[in-house]
């Protein structure tokens, strides 16, 4: 039976990507674990359809072990957690700086340094980090959300080339302009103006995103790669 981590799966993309693994498996293929650190309703949503639900801060080395010694050892990990932050540099203190690094690349590097203990042990394993658009072109008022981002796509191509001689996967998502709660301070003119800016003409959705994590651990050739979901935003 395969194992799947997702962090912050509850809502958002994280959910998406949770949604299509329950879909994919039954309960005795696979269990589909997510880890969240808010949001009890949408938690419960899940749980309802059948994942393992969990309670836990990414941005915490301890709460990271302890997530990891309830679940055991992971096939597959999606770092999904995040927070954004849009702020112009000089109204950016170090204290929001460091929540976005916490969350975004810390969190990153400690779940995947749990994971990786199993699977470099099973000579099998994939890591997927999502990164953002903004990690590969940056972000006006986004610079430090964007530094984030791109340091995940550095992160995975990195431990791509350190993993990949024990059979161990790691690849990078880099959504683009995707519905969810974390661009819910735009407007709807702001929105407007972004979706005229995609060649495809939409906005993305988590499924989207979901799709692309499914493709990646069904091609067990592809490692160090960053694909981009964005409707052709950075073309």
């Amino acid at each position: 039976m395969k194992t799947i981590l997702i962090t912050g799966g509850v809502r958002g993309i994280g959910a998406a990507i949770a949604r299509a693994f329950l879909k994919k498996y039954t309960r005795k293929e696979a269990r589909v674990c997510v880890s969240y650190s808010k949001d009890e309703e949408s938690a419960k949503e899940l749980r309802l359809l059948g994942a393992e639900t969990y309670l836990s801060n990414v941005a915490s080395e301890a709460q990271v072990q302890a997530l990891f010694e309830k679940i055991g050892g992971v096939d597959i990990l999606v770092n999904n957690a995040g927070v954004s932050l849009i702020k112009q540099l000089q109204d950016t203190t170090l204290d929001d700086f460091k929540k976005v690094f916490s969350v975004n690349v810390e969190g990153a590097f400690l779940c995947s340094r749990e994971a990786s203990k199993s699977m470099i042990s099973n000579q099998s394993g994939l890591i997927v980090n999502i990164s953002s658009v903004w990690g590969e072109v940056g972000g006006s008022c986004e610079s430090v959300y964007s530094a984030s981002k791109a340091a995940l796509i550095g992160f995975t191509k990195a431990l791509a080339k350190e993993l990949g001689y024990s059979g161990v996967r790691v690849n990078c998502i880099s959504p683009g302009v995707i519905q969810t709660k974390m661009n819910a301070c735009f407007s709807e003119t702001d929105l407007q103006a972004l979706k005229e800016e995609i060649p495809l003409g939409r906005l993305g959705v988590g499924e989207d995103v979901a799709k692309a994590v499914l493709f990646l651990e069904e091609n067990d050739y592809i490692t160090g790669a960053d694909i981009p979901v964005n409707g052709g935003f950075c073309l």
